[in-house]
């Protein structure tokens, strides 16, 4: 392995916290990865990881040189991109909101893997927000506003939401037509996070934004879940409107209070704020802001608005 090699393996050693994974993310034999680390401590005459049976973390002299190599490496992807009027390569491990990417993104990858042949593209499903540096991922895709100071990111979308119940439930409690309404209802109870609480519904009035929180006899993690919870009748639920566009056409969700909307999800691409942006992954997130300002995305959106 030439040193710019060996420096790549050591980021990825230092953000996976293992050789194995290092090793298997770059597709190389661990032993490989070992001496080559190995040899670059005896060449550099000091000591860059701490190596326990649980993990592999960088020691400070490992930490000073991770961030140089970071900053390196993709001033050299960038220079070389531009020199050689190359298009961007290699591995690019993307995150992805289940429903955003099956009515979004994954129809038109097609056009960007076609416009980006070289880049080797892997993408997973989620809605929690993901450890990206511990678990070797480039760039996740989530709606809401992000709460993590280590990353930063870009908006690429805005989507409307609704409040919605099912025929069912509405026959048992009633179709409310203000927020007064709302006494003795109930809602199902979300949370994407392990404390279980449940977020309160959101509705905007007169400008501003008023929570509800009404009680709930279920509590789901899940976008589907959340869906399906109301379909089955346990209570108000409010999602953006284009994951259930087939749902009101066919009547098995009512929209409800739509005087007092739900304010619009922000949808963001988010990357660890310690890690300089590769040109693959930038290009990449110029795509998806394209994507949603294209005429099918605004479609999709505006229908349901």
């Amino acid at each position: 392995m030439d040193r710019l090699d060996v420096m790549r393996l050591f980021v990825r050693i230092v953000e996976r916290g293992s050789f194995a994974a290092a090793a298997r993310d770059l597709q190389i034999p661990r032993p490989t990865a070992t001496h080559a680390i190995q040899r670059l401590e005896r060449d550099l005459d000091v000591r860059l990881l701490e190596r326990t049976t649980r993990a592999v973390r960088p020691t400070l002299d490992g930490m000073f040189y991770h961030e140089r190599c970071l900053r390196l490496l993709a001033d050299l992807e960038e220079v070389e991109t531009a020199f050689r009027k190359a298009e961007p390569r290699g591995p690019l491990r993307v995150d992805l909101q289940g429903t955003i990417a099956r009515f979004f993104i994954v129809p038109q990858l097609p056009a960007f893997l076609a416009r980006y042949p070289g880049i080797a593209l892997s993408l997973s499903e989620g809605d929690r927000l993901v450890d990206l540096v511990a678990e070797g991922v480039d760039c996740v895709v989530r709606a809401g506003d992000p709460a993590v100071p280590s990353l930063v990111g870009r908006r690429i979308a805005s989507l409307p939401q609704a409040t919605l119940a099912s025929p069912a439930y509405l026959a048992r409690h009633g179709t409310p037509q203000a927020l007064g309404d709302l006494e003795g209802h109930r809602m199902v109870g979300y949370s994407a996070a392990a404390n279980g609480r449940a977020y309160p519904l959101d509705f905007t009035v007169e400008g501003r934004v008023k929570e509800v929180a009404l009680p709930h006899d279920m509590l789901v993690r899940g976008a589907e879940l959340y869906t399906a919870a109301c379909l089955a009748g346990f209570g108000l639920i409010q999602v953006p409107r284009y994951r259930v566009r087939e749902a009101i056409a066919a009547s098995s969700l009512v929209p409800v209070l739509e005087d007092f909307p739900p304010p619009p999800v922000p949808v963001w691409a988010l990357y660890p704020q310690s890690r300089h942006m590769a040109p693959r992954l930038r290009v990449f997130i110029d795509w998806l802001v394209d994507l949603f300002q294209q005429p099918a995305a605004q479609a999709l959106l505006a229908n349901h608005a």
